[in-house]
């Protein structure tokens, strides 16, 4: 099979995983707290440059250059994807459980079946229990929960419920105007949100989230707003257009290898024999 070939569709191969990542950026651009994903798409030299150190033969020998031409091709190829945690436009919705987080690398936390996950979507509901909860029914943590502290409660259906900017709660006190600290919301900040990583429910996984503190003077919670998605509908529109083109540049590609070049043989066959 001609090495075009395997080269075009390496590189459709590549087109359509980015394609899915603008479909998924998509499908969420109206989805609270969602960060947009990027791929990287890298050419030959970059991946050479990564597997040349891995070689099993002598570097800059016939046998090392004939395992770098069995192994690789001049295809384009996805080498890595990264998320954008830049801030979404803060728009307010008068909800009182709603909750946006005014800067970037800060996540409130919550409990998952899988443990304790990270998210930036504060739009929060009680349960049956008057437990403060995602709109998945995830429990939503606070401060002291490492400590001790179980979950934030509202135990009358009529509270009001306030925030400071630091993500402190306050209800108010039964038959009376007067307010009381109910809890803290767990206001995390990972060393690095390029180890955070991306599961289901608009959540992210971070590895060592046990070691993580509650900061206490975040200023960053705003009540009764949400954080939009940051993904520029527009860019994404262009990309998969673009996408789409080269897909089918290299199905034409593709075309032409095995249609242009295996009839021509075939014709050359059958006129010596």
């Amino acid at each position: 099979m001609q090495t075009g070939y395997y080269s075009s569709a390496a590189g459709m191969v590549a087109q359509f995983n980015r394609l899915d990542t603008i479909s998924n950026n998509l499908a969420n651009v109206n989805t609270a707290g969602f960060k947009e994903d990027s791929v990287i798409v890298g050419d030959f030299m970059r991946l050479y440059k990564e597997a040349r150190d891995e070689l099993p033969n002598n570097n800059n020998t016939k046998e090392g250059a004939a395992f770098i031409n069995r192994t690789m091709t001049r295809a384009p190829q996805i080498v890595d994807s990264y998320t954008d945690f830049s801030l979404g436009t803060m728009q307010k919705s008068g909800n009182t459980l709603d909750f946006a987080l005014s800067k970037e690398g800060l996540f409130f936390a919550v409990k998952t079946p899988a443990g304790v996950r990270l998210t930036r979507d504060g739009s929060f509901t009680t349960n049956e229990e008057g437990k403060l909860v995602t709109k998945q029914g995830y429990e939503v943590l606070p401060s002291n929960y490492f400590a001790g502290e179980e979950s934030i409660t509202v135990a009358q259906e009529d509270s009001v419920i306030a925030a400071d900017k630091n993500g402190k709660l306050f209800t108010n006190l039964p038959n009376s105007v007067a307010m009381t600290q109910n809890s803290k919301l767990f206001i995390a900040q990972p060393d690095n949100v390029a180890f955070l990583k991306k599961e289901g429910d608009n959540l992210f996984r971070y590895e060592d989230v046990q070691d993580l503190k509650s900061i206490e003077d975040s200023g960053a919670v705003l009540q009764g707003f949400v954080e939009k998605s940051n993904v520029n509908a527009v860019k994404m529109m262009t990309e998969m257009i673009e996408t789409n083109r080269l897909v089918g540049m290299y199905q034409k590609a593709m075309s032409a290898q095995m249609d242009d070049m295996n009839n021509d043989a075939i014709n050359k066959i059958a006129r010596k024999a």
